[in-house]
């Protein structure tokens, strides 16, 4: 709950400090006061939007804190545990405003963006504001009723999910049948360019080596001649050779060797060099033994040189490259038989999708219409108490799959009775001004009490009440504070009276400027104020008698 609220330089506050408990607290003061003023103060530590205007005149800047008890708030505690801001029992929101119209957020003394207040704030406060009855005329709102009351989020959630999955796969359904055609054009001209590829087959360095081959068999004719030739010189002429003239040096250096031993390693070279002149004489004479010219041969080779510099002009690559090429194609082409086999089944997995979205959705929808003939019995039991004996309210939930969103397949209409004999009509035709604010009160206590915030904020709810009336609206919020914290803003004294504490809001003008302050009240000026309520300036002995039958004690 909320323990404490600390405001400086807000609006026309210059400093203000209250220590809040558990229980209903009215707040009172004359009209233009500012009882609104800690509230909206409040807001802004719970993430509301900030502008300059806020700060008070004169003021670099406006600064608000509230502490609030977590030890009975799981919720919040958890929250803060997610985003390591936990310290303790106690959760400490601060937000500050500079005139130029900057704000920073604090969470625990640690910066963070506004929209993290807004997010733990869920689980702090719930504020009512006085023109939320207004609220109740649209049928988003009332199906929100009806899902705030029935408290059954996660079956929301798995709606949502539903709704989501089976969007996405209509979306993609829808994109695809859109890409059919450029598609299908594409995949044929793959599959053409994939057989041929396939049927020419060339493997991976089988260009290089039937270019070689092509090359060989082109000059195979000078290849023998100067081939012979070169084993004439080496070896196999009579009359002059290498090999004869490297017999008769090596012959000489062995002679010369027995005189001089340092002509041992040039012997040696000798010797080696006459070997591998011999060995390349013999490869050589093999070689040109085994040039021989095939014209089939040639032709083949030719041909398929010719096809793979085509098909190479044809996909603008190198003819070496056309392996790789055919492996990325056939990949291509994989690709896109995969997706148009994904078309194929999504039609099928649209339908499983949907079924699995309406399974989830009229889980939903069962739910909400116990919710809804609950809430119906109780609001129109609470309003009964509210000098509108005769009136009954309901809430007409109809389920029809041509709703299909993602809060379900329902649509819930608030219809009202206001007089016997009258046939149920929706809310914002029959109901007057002053009725609309007691149904929506009525709703507000209900739904609250289902939920039960830690702390509540009602601010002027009960405009347009009066009388007996007011007094049983006092007594709803005060069973209320039983249950948790309440925080009301009236004007009404039959609904002061049933605070288990009152604050005072009062404004004072002081060197040209104003000031509002906020202080709790004893009995005895809880006494004197709830008189002025009821009497006006002039306190008289009857309304202060009044006021002492006001006043609730238990």
């Amino acid at each position: 709950m909320l323990t404490q609220l600390s405001v400086q330089n807000f609006a026309i506050v210059r400093f203000l400090e209250l220590d809040l408990h558990q229980g209903m607290t009215t707040i009172t003061g004359e009209t233009g006061a500012g009882k609104s003023i800690a509230i909206d103060a409040l807001g802004l530590c719970l993430g509301n939007r900030a502008e300059a205007s806020v700060v008070r005149q004169g003021a670099d800047k406006a600064e608000i804190s509230a502490q609030f008890d977590l030890s009975n708030n799981q919720g919040a505690q958890l929250w803060l545990q997610q985003n390591e801001l936990l310290s303790d029992d106690e959760c400490i929101l601060r937000r500050v405003i500079t005139k130029e119209g900057r704000s920073k957020a604090y969470i625990n003394g640690t910066a963070v963006p506004a929209a993290q207040l807004k997010s733990l704030g869920q689980y702090l406060v719930s504020i009512h504001g006085q023109h939320a009855h207004q609220l109740l005329l649209k049928p988003s709102q009332q199906l929100s009723i009806v899902d705030q009351y029935a408290a059954h989020p996660q079956l929301i959630q798995d709606v949502k999910q539903a709704y989501q999955a089976w969007k996405s796969l209509c979306n993609e359904k829808e994109l695809a049948e859109q890409q059919q055609n450029e598609l299908a054009a594409q995949r044929q001209l793959l599959e053409y360019q994939v057989k041929e590829l396939d049927e020419f087959a060339l493997q991976p360095g089988e260009y290089q080596t039937i270019e070689q081959q092509h090359q060989c068999l082109s000059h195979s004719t000078e290849l023998q001649q100067s081939s012979y030739q070169l084993t004439q010189l080496l070896g196999h002429d009579e009359q002059v050779n290498v090999l004869d003239m490297l017999g008769q040096a090596c012959k000489t250096t062995s002679q010369l060797l027995e005189l001089d031993p340092k002509l041992d390693a040039i012997n040696n070279l000798l010797h080696e060099a006459q070997i591998q002149v011999e060995e390349a004489t013999q490869q050589l004479s093999s070689y040109s033994e085994q040039l021989d010219y095939d014209p089939e041969l040639f032709a083949e080779l030719e041909e398929r040189l010719s096809q793979a510099l085509e098909l190479a002009r044809k996909h603008q690559t190198n003819p070496e490259q056309l392996p790789e090429l055919h492996q990325q194609l056939q990949h291509q082409l994989e690709q896109l038989s995969q997706q148009t086999e994904r078309f194929e089944h999504l039609a099928e997995d649209i339908d499983k999708a949907w079924q699995q979205y309406l399974a989830k959705a009229n889980k939903l929808s069962k739910s909400r219409e116990r919710a809804a003939n609950s809430l119906s019995k109780q609001i129109t039991k609470e309003i009964h108490k509210l000098s509108m004996a005769k009136a009954q309210c309901e809430f007409s939930l109809q389920s029809d799959e041509q709703f299909t969103n993602a809060n379900g397949i329902d649509r819930v209409e608030l219809l009202v009775r206001t007089n016997p004999g009258q046939p149920m009509q929706a809310i914002e035709k029959v109901a007057s001004g002053g009725e609309l604010s007691r149904i929506g009160l009525a709703i507000q206590v209900i739904c609250s009490a289902s939920i039960l915030t830690p702390t509540l904020i009602f601010d002027e709810v009960d405009v347009g009440i009066s009388g007996p009336t007011a007094a049983v609206v006092g007594g709803m919020l005060r069973q209320l504070g039983k249950q948790c914290q309440v925080l009301c803003v009236t004007h009404l004294p039959q609904v002061a009276g049933h605070g288990h504490q009152q604050m005072l809001v009062s404004k004072q003008q002081k060197k040209n400027e104003t000031i509002t302050n906020m202080q709790a009240l004893d009995t005895e000026q809880r006494l004197g104020e709830l008189a002025r309520l009821l009497a006006g300036d002039e306190i008289t002995a009857s309304a202060l008698a009044n006021a002492q039958e006001l006043l609730i004690k238990d």
